[in-house]
Order: structure tokens, then sequence, then C-alpha cells
């Protein structure tokens, strides 16, 4: 097995980079992003399908055509490095907070451990935050060092099967982790019913339920924050905006 990390590639490099959290309870914090490469989901309207829509696959998503063009091609979008690599890339920062996302990060946690390992190895100040779909348990090793879990699980509207995106075991283990918060991606009131469901099969009180407008651009966000504003408020719910996308769009390594 090989012992390197595969991300996502950003121009001629790792996307690793600096800016300010954009989603979820920790908005607005000073962030390190790590973004790993592949996932064991493909909803159809992921705004990081780099990560596993891959030229060749036949999975579906909403940038996609007949000929396949909107894929990307794999060895362009993915890259390999060391943890003490990715580590002392992080270094060079100079922020403490990082956060693993993806794709999947949780399907390298092991390796991502390690690098956390090595960072708090030279500065016990380093937070770390995990951005998961809530379809795997973190590892005990993995665990210790995560001071916070972005959860979103997925709905139908990622057009996934209900086995696949949600699993029992696993949202079970993070409803019951005072580490968690669960951070539902929404684009139709249709989805009220199904998120209120969950929030009542896993006991998720609404201080650690976010709902979030899907959206890829700055005009399908505006067109989506008034009715959820007004669900999370009639709901109980914390609404959560997109930072990124309403100051950038669909820019990427911001």
């Amino acid at each position: 097995m090989s012992d390197e990390i595969v991300l996502a590639k950003l121009d001629a490099g790792p996307e690793i980079f600096y800016s300010l959290q954009g989603e979820g309870v920790s908005a607005g914090i000073p962030s390190i992003f790590v973004r790993t490469s592949g996932c064991n989901l493909q909803c159809y309207w992921c705004d990081t399908d780099y990560t596993w829509n891959w030229r060749g696959t036949n999975y579906q998503h909403a940038r996609d055509t007949a000929s396949e063009n909107n894929k990307f091609e794999r060895q362009h979008v993915q890259m390999r490095m060391t943890p003490e690599a990715i580590a002392n890339r992080i270094m060079e920062l100079k922020c403490h907070n990082v956060i693993f996302t993806g794709g999947e990060p949780l399907l390298q946690q092991q390796k991502l451990t390690e690098v956390a390992s090595q960072l708090l190895a030279q500065n016990r100040a380093y937070e770390f935050e995990a951005e998961t779909n809530g379809t795997i348990i973190p590892l005990a090793a993995f665990d210790a060092i995560i001071q916070r879990y972005n959860v979103s699980p997925k709905l139908a509207n990622s057009r996934m099967n209900v086995e696949s995106r949600l699993r029992s075991d696993a949202m079970q283990w993070f409803a019951t982790c005072p580490k968690a918060t669960f951070k539902f991606v929404v684009s139709d009131p249709s989805d009220e019913a199904e998120v209120a469901a969950i929030q009542d099969q896993y006991s998720i009180a609404g201080r650690r339920l976010l709902v979030m407008p899907e959206a890829r651009t700055q005009h399908e966000l505006e067109k989506n924050r008034g009715w959820i504003f007004e669900l999370c408020v009639r709901r109980g719910w914390r609404y959560s905006d997109r930072l990124h996308v309403a100051v950038f769009g669909e820019r990427r390594g911001v």
C-alpha cells in the first residue's frame, strides 16, 4: 500500500490553500483546506465533482453532456503527496485551523491522521475539522485528533440510492458524537420532510442541524436563500450560507 495521500490537483500543485471557512458552524474562521481526491458517493449536484467525475466513468452529474466533454481527465485533477510533504505545506501557510475535505476525506483517514500527528508534534495549537458525507465511522486515532465534524448527509436530491447515502451505523455514531453537526443541502421545499425525518430518526437537536442552499453560482444561491431562511425560522434549524459561492461563484482554491 502506498504511503501517499491522493489529493485534488489545482493548477500545478495540490489543492491545499488558505481561506475562510465558507459553510457550517465554523463559517468565517480562517482555515487551511486540504482537499482529498476520491469519494464513495457521486452526487448529481456535487460542486467538487473533479474529485470523482472522471472521463470514462458512467456517473451522472448536472454538468455532464452526452459526449462526456464536461468530465475530467483524472491525471489533470489528481496528484499524490506523502503525509510529511502535506504537513510541511500546511506549516508554510501560518494558520492553525486545518480542514480535511474532499471528495470524502475519511476514505484516507489513517494517512490524514499522520498529517495531523506531524503538525501537532511541531505545534500543539493546530486544530482539525473534517468535512464528511457521514457514511464512514471514524477510526479511534482519527477521532482523537479531530475537534469538529461537519457531517453532510445526502438527500434524495443527490440522486444517490438511500442504501449508499445513509448508513445507519455511521449516522448513529455521528449523532451521538458531541463534536458533530449536520449540514443538509436542499434544492426544493419538498426536501423539508426528508430532513425532518432524518432529524427524528437520529434525535438530532435543532441547534446541531444546518440547512444550506444547493448552489454552484451566485445566482443559484440568491434564488434559494429566501425560502430556506424562512424554513429554518419555522423549524428551529440553523441556516448555513455558502460564503465562497457568494463572493467567488464557482472559482476553486478560495
